[in-house]
């Protein structure tokens, strides 16, 4: 049997043109769908989800999977016809969203902000810094880039405590955040969007964070309370890194720019170079899988 996937550029038929059982047939959003659509198995979207419409869909009768190339897969659950798998890209962007992490907590502990300011002023602002060495930073999202995040940490001789949705050897279930955060300098938020983890970072989690404490968010902006953080951060008792916001993208007169202690990147943690190569290597793996018969590694089960 041979599984007709359509790609939205040449890099993805190119990566899936090795694979046996495959055959990759390019498509162009702006386009009408080509007539191999009417026998494809695998679709790899290259549009944003609230343009895909049920006439889109109609064209694609026997669509079994969609086999995305990002992580996050928030966008898409409510957009997925009846009966068709949907799949995420968990693994290609893990390395650089854990790299994004420890670029921020280095930024904060090292003062980055204040010597480029300073440079710029023309001013030798010799002082010593913090470290990241010996910080206790809690992980919440063991996954593919919370462990990314582990390794990276460890070889800055921080500690990393680990928190999943379930308990198992290594890793903290949620339900013992409460008991865990105080215990820790920095609280990295590496988890998917989905009703229990919307809103997770509220005033009372916040709260809870020793003074002086870093909170990054390379999940989503509404993972985080936005007036919560806010506060803490008026206050000057927390500092914080964000790539999400709440809301996103952020207007030019949201307060969370010149909150103090702030740093705000445009949701670009997974963002580097290779990303797209990265992307379809791991799709190309899941469509392997899935024309060999057996169900992709990275599908979205149950609440995402």
């Amino acid at each position: 049997m041979t599984v007709t996937v359509l790609v939205p550029d040449d890099d993805g038929v190119a990566a899936l043109g090795e694979l046996a059982g495959v055959r990759a047939v390019r498509y162009r959003w702006s386009d009408p769908l080509p007539p191999e659509a009417a026998e494809a198995d695998v679709l790899i979207p290259g549009f944003n989800p609230a343009d895909a419409d049920a006439e889109f869909f109609a064209a694609m009768p026997k669509l079994k999977l969609i086999q995305l190339l990002s992580a996050g897969a928030d966008d898409w659950v409510d957009v997925v016809p009846d009966g068709v798998l949907l799949c995420t890209c968990r693994g290609a962007h893990g390395g650089s969203t854990a790299e994004w992490v420890v670029a921020m907590l280095l930024t904060v502990y090292r003062e980055l902000g204040s010597f480029a300011a300073a440079q710029e002023a023309r001013l030798w602002d010799r002082h010593a810094t913090d470290t990241l060495q010996d910080k206790r930073v809690l992980v919440v999202g063991a996954g593919d880039t919370g462990r990314q995040l582990r390794r990276r940490l460890e070889a800055f001789d921080a500690r990393a405590t680990m928190v999943g949705l379930n308990a198992r050897e290594g890793v903290h279930g949620v339900q013992e955040l409460p008991e865990l955060i105080g215990g820790h300098d920095a609280v990295a938020l590496m988890v998917p969007l989905t009703s229990r983890t919307t809103g997770m970072v509220d005033a009372k989690f916040l709260a809870a964070m020793p003074d002086g404490a870093v909170l990054v968010n390379a999940a989503r902006g509404r993972v985080v309370d936005t007036d919560a953080l806010l506060a803490e951060l008026s206050s000057g008792r927390l500092r914080a890194a964000v790539d999400a916001t709440d809301p996103e993208p952020l207007p030019a007169d949201h307060p969370l720019w010149t909150a103090p202690g702030l740093i705000v990147t445009p949701h670009v943690a997974g963002a580097a170079r290779g990303g797209l190569r990265r992307s379809y290597a791991v799709a190309a793996e899941e469509i392997a899988v899935y024309a060999s018969g057996e169900l992709p590694n990275n599908l979205v089960h149950g609440e995402y």
